[in-house]
């Protein structure tokens, strides 16, 4: 006689209460059963670039495929050639000199480096500092492995910088990593060498260790700068950077790190135990990506020139308005003040215009008055976004 099955009740780890299914997780999920339905969404929302790497990347890509000597494992740093490629373009572009032996670590992209660099710096119970609004995954991996976050505001009037006196009257005493964003993503707000020069003296006064994630540098910005570039900012900060924005690779999942020799080591010892080397083939294309000349990169912009002025005109058609001045691959606007609620304007885009643009409120409270549009769309498609919604009652 079969015995009915029984039913296990397992319950998930603690740990999952504090977050929630990433936004866009969740978003996508509903735009595709949108286009399944024949509604034809133009997602104006993550920021994917759409355009391909240089032809160059590619041919070295497919080349090395075929060696049959390169599909094994590969070393937890990374092979020789793409340390050393990082290191010569952080040298060219940022002035910065790092050892690529030393003080260079290559990721699966910049979201596996927070993982990997708060568990190598923060004990549960420990604080982080956290840009509020900020990039979501600071504060989700943050709550995930158990430290405690706390808010610092980036606000307009401040030019979407750290208000340095309220930090300097916090308790500070917890704090093990503050997370900076320059060029900054939600808001286009670009870096200065000023800005950089405070954070490293924060840091070294507070002994505290800023992380700042610099994927953007390349996009809409006339001269990418790093952190690092401030003398001694090697000893107590880290910088991310990533080929995802820069060079029009996101699904390859490659980025970067780079800081002290003993900063690595300790988050070699964290990343070594989770993950293998990237493909070889990939690793020998992105150091050939990481070649390009100041055309390549020119010719990227002149197509993000282009988008940004019809998300620009996409903006003054819902009353938002924004600074000119802004960097990255999107525009950050500000809701007029007839429009109640942002998520009541985007829910309102998507269903009645079929365009789907961020709600800023995702990015804490201090964008809950802002949209994004991603600038990783083409022309023909950003245009009829804004007639679309032109056509909104």
């Amino acid at each position: 006689m079969q015995k009915e099955s029984q039913t296990y009740k397992i319950a998930p780890a603690e740990r999952l209460a504090s977050v929630s299914e990433y936004y866009f997780s969740k978003k996508l999920k509903e735009v595709a059963q949108m286009n399944a339905e024949g509604k034809d969404v133009i997602s104006l929302g993550i920021g994917s670039p759409d355009m391909p790497p240089s032809k160059e990347t590619i041919e070295t890509l497919c080349n090395n495929a075929h060696d049959p000597n390169g599909h094994g494992y590969q070393p937890y740093v990374g092979i020789p050639e793409l340390r050393k490629g990082f290191a010569a373009w952080y040298q060219r572009w940022y002035g910065v000199e790092l050892n690529p032996n030393t003080e260079i670590q290559p990721l699966i992209g910049s979201k596996e480096g927070i993982l990997h660099v708060t568990l190598a710096f923060v004990n549960p119970g420990e604080q982080v500092l956290v840009p509020n609004p900020g990039y979501p995954t600071y504060t989700s991996l943050s709550k995930i492995l158990g430290a405690e976050v706390i808010s610092y505001d980036l606000k307009e009037e401040d030019g979407w910088m750290p208000d340095f006196e309220a930090l300097e009257k916090m308790d500070l005493s917890r704090v093990k990593l503050m997370w900076t964003n320059y060029p900054n993503m939600p808001t286009g707000a670009n870096a200065t060498p000023e800005l950089y020069e405070r954070l490293v003296d924060f840091a070294r006064r507070k002994n505290i260790v800023i992380v700042n994630d610099n994927p953007y540098s390349f996009i809409l910005n006339e001269k990418p700068i790093s952190i690092l570039s401030v003398p001694g900012a090697k000893e107590c900060c880290i910088e991310f950077n990533s080929m995802s924005k820069s060079h029009n690779m996101p699904g390859w999942r490659i980025g970067m790190l780079a800081s002290n020799a003993e900063f690595v080591q300790w988050i070699l010892k964290v990343k070594s135990n989770i993950d293998s080397g990237m493909f070889r083939a990939m690793q020998l294309a992105a150091a050939t990506a990481l070649e390009a000349e100041a055309d390549w990169y020119e010719g990227n912009n002149h197509n993000y020139r282009g988008r940004r002025h019809l998300a620009g005109e996409i903006m003054k058609t819902l009353g938002c308005t924004y600074d000119e001045n802004q960097v990255g691959m999107f525009l950050w606007g500000k809701i007029p003040a007839s429009c109640k609620d942002v998520e009541e304007l985007t829910e309102k885009v998507l269903h009645e215009a079929r365009v789907f643009i961020t709600p800023g409120f995702i990015f804490g409270s201090n964008g809950a008055r802002y949209i994004r549009i991603s600038l990783c769309c083409k022309d023909a498609k950003l245009a009829e976004a804004l007639e679309r919604i032109k056509k909104l009652s």
